[in-house]
């Protein structure tokens, strides 16, 4: 029985040493890809918006415009507003880059990017993002997009990357949360005033370009 035991827990270590080569490899992969695609703008939003919805829309719009502007676009590669930018990033004739996350439902890969990557391990892929980030767009989104969106502020705040613009589209739907943050976070000094200027709010995808290239060259 002690040997069967032994034999079990050796076959676990193998079993982790061998995940640690696994996640190497997926980092070179991406990497070697990415290293391609020049000055990106990451877009996040719920993979839940339909063709329909004002804000998948808008991704759409303002994914062509990057493109039309030299930047190429990443997304996580899934519908909804992914599907949206990398649509919007095609059509401009950028560089469309789908960052696909294996999951059991939800996120299938949508066929709009024009430069596929596969992942299995969440932390890998979300280096990716903001490894090869000049800016990040945050639309309306639940869970993830929130993960993403604080992510990057504290990665940001604690100068642990180097800053870049940080903006949100939809100010009916981010109202609360700024408000929050500020009348909250802020006043019970959580956080600083300085860290309130980290996010900017901006509807119109025009606009948000146009902010976009006050920081960045292309």
């Amino acid at each position: 029985m002690e040997d069967k035991q032994q034999y079990l827990i050796d076959a676990l270590n193998v079993e982790e040493s061998w995940r640690v080569f696994r996640i190497m490899a997926e980092f070179v992969d991406a990497i070697e890809e990415l290293s391609k695609v020049g000055r990106a703008v990451t877009i996040f939003g719920s993979a839940r918006a339909k063709p329909v919805d004002e804000y998948y829309q808008k991704a759409e719009e303002l994914a062509r415009l990057l493109a039309q502007n030299g930047f190429s676009v990443l997304t996580g590669g899934g519908p909804g507003i992914m599907e949206a930018a990398n649509k919007g990033a095609a059509e401009g004739g950028g560089i469309s880059v789908g960052m696909n996350i294996h999951l059991p439902y939800e996120q299938k890969p949508n066929h709009y990017a024009n430069l596929n990557l596969d992942f299995k391990y969440f932390f890998v892929r979300k280096v990716m993002f903001v490894k090869y980030a000049v800016a990040y767009v945050i639309l309306p989104g639940g869970f993830g997009t929130m993960d993403e969106l604080f992510e990057a502020l504290t990665l940001i705040q604690t100068k642990r990357i180097k800053s870049f613009p940080v903006v949100l589209m939809g100010s009916s739907y981010w109202k609360g949360l700024l408000g929050w943050i500020r009348n909250t976070m802020s006043t019970e000094e959580k956080i600083s005033k300085d860290d309130l200027s980290l996010i900017s709010v901006i509807d119109d995808p025009a606009q948000v370009v146009k902010h976009i290239k006050k920081f960045v060259i292309v």
